[in-house]
Parts: structure tokens; C-alpha cells; sequence
């Protein structure tokens, strides 16, 4: 390696873009949401995939019931409790889903609904 590839190494690190919470949140709605319409399109083909992306949004939702639950949370009361209820209704409508009796067209309303408003409250901010 000659002196010119390690300085683009050493500083290429450093030139990444630093990530927020909230940037973070955004990212695991965003696969969720792609995975949940990705395989609620082939479910009749791979139903094994459905099943794994309902899981994953149930699982990113119970994070999210878990944190806002938490007396260290610093949101409001009024959007944690709107949160846990979301969280609440996911896990309801999933099994629903899985009981089909209800499609995913729901869940992944919500969670496009809360990219916006991850979207909005990074530029307020």
C-alpha cells in the first residue's frame, strides 16, 4: 500500500457521515417497510419471508414500546403513550395478519407515517 491509499484509508472514517438516534430510527423503519412490501407481494411464493417481516416489525415495534416505557425516555408523555399504543396495535394486527384476516396494508402505513415524522422533526431541528 503506497502513502496515497493510506490517507484515503485513515481519513475515510472520519469523512462518514455521522449518524443520529433519529437517523437510526429512520433506517430501521425504512428496511422494515421495504421488507414488509417486498414480501407481502411474494407471500404467496415465499409465505416463510412474510412471516419473517411481520416478525421484524413486531420485533422493531417491541423496541420501541420497551424505550418509550422507560422512565429515562425523553419524550413527552402524550407521544410515548401514542407510541406504546401504536406498538400495541401492531402486535395485534400482525396476528391478524398472520390469521389473515387483515392485510399488512395497515402496518406499513404506520410505519411510513412515522418516517415522515422522523423526516419533519430532522429538519425542524
Amino acid at each position: 500500500m503506497n502513502a496515497l491509499q493510506m490517507a484515503r484509508t485513515a481519513y475515510s472514517s472520519a469523512a462518514a457521515p455521522i449518524r443520529t438516534p433519529r437517523d437510526t430510527e429512520y433506517g430501521a423503519f425504512m428496511r422494515v417497510t421495504r421488507q414488509l412490501k417486498a414480501a407481502s407481494e411474494q407471500q404467496t411464493k415465499d409465505y416463510g419471508a412474510f412471516v419473517r417481516a411481520l416478525y421484524d416489525n413486531r420485533k422493531l415495534w417491541t423496541i420501541l414500546a420497551k424505550d418509550v416505557a422507560g422512565s429515562d425516555n425523553g419524550l413527552s408523555q402524550d407521544l410515548r403513550a401514542q407510541i406504546f399504543y401504536l406498538a400495541e396495535f401492531t402486535q395485534q394486527h400482525s396476528s391478524k395478519v398472520l390469521g389473515k384476516t387483515a392485510t399488512v396494508d395497515a402496518l406499513i402505513e404506520i410505519n411510513t407515517a412515522v418516517m415522515r415524522g422522523l423526516q419533519q422533526n430532522e429538519v425542524a431541528a
